[in-house]
């Protein structure tokens, strides 16, 4: 088959460079080719099934990346807002500025785009694993790994990174252009649980607790998140630990977590109200000091590991410097991070084609006509938002300057 325009992935930035492609010039033909068999599969997992589209606050310390002028392209494209309003999705946001479909329904997200791009009459054509790229007289032809081919003059490569997986996004894509040899920054999963020796987590599975949590290396504070804080059988997660996830590519094994379980309190009022309470239960055991202050399994936690000592013992027994060492370890809980969760559980791929190349359009700077836009570029963003904004906002930078570049061009 022939197509002007070939969309190499039907995710976010997929659907957002074809439409945005077909927009600006519409009498070019524009299909997009994806793996799975439908479209949009990984969207459908966004926000828990929500679908959180963007944030209100979009500022350049939330992203990450080589893509130099990657806030430029979000400030001169439409918003999420904007961009689905245009589709009749109208848009909410709850009161940290996370936006979501009115629906709250990553469904319906995406069933507005396939109505998009129906309308536009841009095709789709699923079950086509890219292979290879080749040049041709008219462009390029691409070959999925059973054999089809597709001639196109321009190809726009929203294919994604490594994060989930079993979503499609399995990093294939991104090997077949390393190949060809395109410069990629150091690659590995970001917004994603951080793992903890078990043993160190022994009694907190299933914990949630609010609190503040800073990456830590060599004893600096590399950045500090507040949040949720979740515990699991062999990690920390929550959105506040999936924001510095992105630490371990480049500290790996010298990198730990420090939690404070009280950041709302400092540690001198901390000091009183733990010294006003083991004077009111001084004659109950260590195991209830801090019951209500805490979930039973943290509260507990916190004052065997603290007291190393019988939790049958009475309250009784603690003199002040017992009371500054359990304030000290609910401000300062540290765990030594001995690894990033798997592909599978990750929500981002940090790294992916480099920068320097592509050009301020996004085009491949080694191969006129290739376009690049969202995961698959070393570009990506916190929790929160980010991430689907830049899926937003380059896939339609991508496919407008895609288009445009053919505009009284020959066929």
């Amino acid at each position: 088959m022939y197509t002007d325009i070939a969309v190499i992935g039907g995710g976010a930035s997929g659907l957002a460079a074809a439409i945005g492609a077909k927009t600006e010039n519409p009498v070019l033909s524009v299909t997009v080719f994806e793996k799975l068999d439908r479209v949009g599969k990984k969207l459908l997992s966004t926000g828990n099934g929500r679908c959180n589209l963007s944030s209100r606050s979009l500022v350049s310390e939330h992203y990450h990346g080589s893509v130099k002028n990657l806030m430029e392209i979000i400030k001169n494209t439409s918003s999420a807002e904007e961009f689905f309003m245009t589709m009749g999705v109208p848009v909410i946001s709850d009161e940290q500025g996370r936006m979501y479909p009115r629906s709250e329904s990553a469904a319906a997200v995406l069933r507005s785009l396939r109505m998009r791009t129906s309308e536009l009459g841009i095709t789709e054509v699923c079950g086509f694993e890219l292979a290879e790229i080749r040049r041709s007289k008219r462009g390029y032809i691409i070959t999925s790994k059973s054999g089809a081919t597709a001639e196109c003059r321009c190809i726009i490569a929203a294919a994604g990174g490594y994060a989930a997986p079993q979503l499609g996004t399995d990093g294939s894509v991104m090997r077949i252009f390393r190949d060809m040899g395109y410069k990629t920054a150091k690659i590995c999963p970001a917004v994603a649980p951080l793992k903890v020796s078990p043993d160190k987590l022994k009694g907190l599975k299933g914990v949630r607790v609010k609190g503040a949590v800073s990456a830590v290396s060599g004893g600096k504070i590399l950045k500090t998140e507040q949040g949720e804080i979740q515990f699991t059988e062999s990690a920390l997660s929550g959105i506040c630990v999936f924001n510095l996830a992105r630490f371990f590519n480049e500290y790996e094994v010298g990198l730990a977590l420090r939690l404070d379980l009280a950041a709302d309190i400092e540690k001198a009022e901390l000091i009183d109200y733990l010294e006003r309470v083991s004077t009111q239960r001084a004659a109950y055991p260590l195991e209830e000091l801090l019951t209500g202050f805490f979930p039973k399994n943290l509260a507990v936690y916190l004052v065997k590991n603290t007291f190393n000592r019988p939790l049958t013992e009475k309250i009784s027994t603690l003199g002040k410097r017992d009371i500054i060492a359990l304030a000290d370890r609910i401000k300062s809980l540290e765990f030594e991070i001995s690894g990033c969760s798997s592909w599978n559980n990750a929500q981002v791929t940090a790294g992916g084609i480099h920068g320097s190349c592509v050009d301020n359009e996004l085009q491949s700077v080694r191969d006129r006509g290739i376009y690049f836009c969202g995961e698959i570029l070393d570009a990506d963003g916190d929790c929160g938002g980010y991430n689907l904004q830049w899926a937003w906002s380059s896939g339609l930078w991508a496919g407008s300057n895609c288009a445009r570049s053919l505009k009284g061009a020959k066929r």
